[in-house]
């Protein structure tokens, strides 16, 4: 029994320690580790590799405890209508400031600080524009309940109706994008500097790629009006559904294919 325990706590630190290094291939076989490791607790411990399996199982059925405690009682208005607000406060976003500063070293002009809230989730947005870029910018703070992160945009538009985005997003993205939005996912690791010449890179690549001239006081109206738009588009492909008093929420359909974001975040594919 003793060895059996030595090979198990063995793989679960090895597991540990490969999820430590920044290089992704021995992250994922660092994640993998953690289900090897369940498996063999079941199989050498348990004595049964019905039961390993029963143990290695649960990684993959861990997120229906949060889909079906948190998300499925969750109702969020269809029409976010952004308002004028003060900054989320250092002890919420420690390096806001330092962030802003680095979002004008680097060209972009501020514009507003907005955001949208209900019952206990806000969405903060600090807005920026490079009119000579044809570029707009947002340092955006996500919160809900204690739980907070957030997550640098850049976004171009084009004249034939697409929309150009570079984002750091940490996550992979609770529903789907809309079909004229074409992403550019980056390391939340980069710098500010570093994703605005990764939008540049995104953008040139693109063919016959004609940019309109972005106007600051549209910015706002902007992010509304996709904000429904996205939402629109999710429920028609059956994602959310329409509850009362104009809420929606996320239908049996959706809550599978949240399982499978968050299947695709443990094993970082996204």
């Amino acid at each position: 029994m003793i060895s059996e325990l030595c090979v198990v706590a063995a793989v679960g630190v090895l597991s540990v320690a490969l999820r430590s290094f920044q290089n992704q291939a021995l992250f994922r076989i660092g994640t993998l580790g953690f289900i090897a490791s369940s498996f063999l607790a079941g199989w050498l411990l348990g004595g049964s590799m019905v039961l390993g399996a029963v143990f290695a199982s649960t990684w993959f059925l861990l997120p229906w405890l949060e889909i079906l405690t948190r998300v499925r009682r969750l109702r969020l208005p269809l029409d976010r209508q952004l308002e004028k607000c003060p900054p989320p406060p250092s002890s919420r976003f420690p390096d806001f400031s330092a962030l802003s500063d680095e979002m004008e070293t680097i060209g972009f002009e501020y514009v507003d600080d907005v955001d949208w809230k209900h019952d206990d989730s806000r969405h903060f947005y600090r807005l920026f524009y490079n009119p000579e870029k044809r570029a707009s910018a947002s340092i955006c703070l996500l919160e809900q309940d204690k739980f907070c992160f957030f997550y640098v945009t850049f976004t171009s538009r084009a004249a034939d109706g697409r929309v150009f985005m570079t984002w750091n997003y940490p996550f992979s993205y609770g529903m789907h994008l809309l079909p004229q939005t074409v992403m550019n996912t980056v390391d939340e690791e980069l710098s500010l500097e570093e994703l605005a010449l990764s939008h540049i890179d995104f953008l040139s690549k693109q063919n016959n790629l004609e940019l309109l001239i972005l106007q600051a006081p549209s910015l706002r109206a902007d992010i509304e009006r996709e904000l429904r738009t996205q939402l629109e588009h999710n429920i028609a492909r059956g994602i959310l559904v329409r509850d009362k008093n104009e809420m929606i929420r996320y239908s049996v359909r959706g809550m599978f294919f949240l399982w499978g974001q968050f299947l695709r975040e443990f094993v970082r594919f996204s």
